[in-house]
């Protein structure tokens, strides 16, 4: 019960716009310290990253980590509806039901005396923002730590890899021509599909790993054409790419530049993530999450891009761990309640393991 509460809060607020963002930052600030957890903030591009930690100052430190910010969704998706077990609206899967359980564990963690417990929501995790992120901010104050949970949405598995992100933008050279003659001209506009699938075909697309099947390719924009009557000399292209790990962002983009009538620049970077999965704290951490889970608990490759990466940036082993649930960025967005309660204790045991763990491993 309390689970779905906060979450339906949460949802409540439409956090696609920094209006909604400070609203609800607001409303997590005020929530832990009417349970006396006390607050910091930092600020990046005007928009506050909450921080708020528990436990002894000296020792091990576990960051839960994650954002509140949501893609923009129909009005409707901010009036979160349950059906059963499923909670439904914007952001609960990513990562509002996430984000829900980690106050309420913090909550759970206040008077233990063995671990210190630091969660931190920034606002901008779904940006297209390069630089000034809201994680790099975090971690390059000093809010580091022993390990972070990132709680993107893992199906209560625990993500030891995430895909690196290139977005490239793409300027497709045609002839313009009336359009009542288009066999005169070269349609830009066509002609970019043409390239975008000639994209999906390139060597690189066709690479897989032990964690991934191949990479993730996605037409996210096209812009072209400036009247009905006239064939688009100009077209431009947003192509979004998921890279695996094991691939070089160079040498993607010498293979889409050879690619003829097109120049290329890039939009965005994100490199990706990988943690040893068989380290003492990650093994904890699947050992936790066993008994709510219907199955083996395993290490998994994520398709989408982390900020789990600002931390490994700076020396501190992160992982994806996030509850049970479906949908996110999509129309039917949901998470699963139970799951919720589950990543709840899972966040509590795991936390309260590390001092163990970390000494049986020194």
């Amino acid at each position: 019960m309390q689970e779905r509460l906060l979450a339906e809060q949460l949802i409540g607020y439409d956090t696609s716009n920094p209006e909604g963002i400070r609203n609800c930052a607001g409303f997590v600030k005020g929530w832990l310290e009417a349970r006396d957890i006390p607050t910091k903030h930092l600020l990046v591009r005007e928009l506050p990253i909450i921080i708020a930690e528990v436990g002894p100052s000296e020792g091990p430190v576990v960051v839960i980590h994650g954002h509140i910010d949501v893609v923009p969704g129909q009005p409707g998706q901010f009036e979160p509806i349950t059906d059963g077990d499923r909670l439904m609206g914007r952001g609960a899967y990513d990562m509002k039901g996430a984000a829900a359980a980690m106050m309420l564990a913090l909550a759970d963690l206040r008077d233990q005396d063995d671990v210190r417990v630091r969660l931190a929501f920034v606002p901008d995790e779904e940006t297209e923002e390069e630089v000034d992120r809201g994680s790099d901010v975090l971690v390059d104050a000093g809010y580091g730590g022993d390990f972070a949970i990132t709680g993107e949405p893992t199906e209560m598995l625990v993500g030891v890899a995430a895909k690196g992100v290139l977005a490239v933008r793409i300027e497709v050279a045609g002839k313009a021509a009336h359009g009542s003659t288009p066999w005169e001209g070269d349609n830009a506009i066509t002609k970019a599909f043409s390239v975008f699938r000639a994209i999906e075909s390139l060597p690189f697309s066709r690479q897989s790993s032990e964690l991934f099947d191949r990479p993730s390719i996605n037409l996210g924009r096209i812009m072209g054409g400036d009247a009905l009557n006239k064939v688009p000399d100009t077209c431009v292209i947003d192509v979004d790419i998921r890279y695996l790990p094991e691939q070089d962002q160079d040498a993607i983009l010498e293979q889409i530049r050879e690619i003829p009538d097109t120049e290329v620049t890039t939009t965005f970077r994100r490199p990706p993530v990988e943690v040893d999965p068989h380290s003492p704290l990650v093994r904890a951490l699947c050992e936790a999450a066993r008994p709510h889970h219907p199955d083996q608990v395993t290490s998994i490759g994520r398709d989408g891009a982390s900020d789990a990466v600002s931390f490994i940036r700076v020396g501190v082993p992160a992982v994806e761990f996030g509850p049970v649930g479906g949908g996110h960025h999509g129309p039917d967005e949901w998470v699963s309640l139970a799951s919720l309660a589950s990543y709840r204790r899972t966040l509590g045991d795991f936390a309260r393991s590390v001092p163990g763990v970390l000494e049986v491993a020194q």
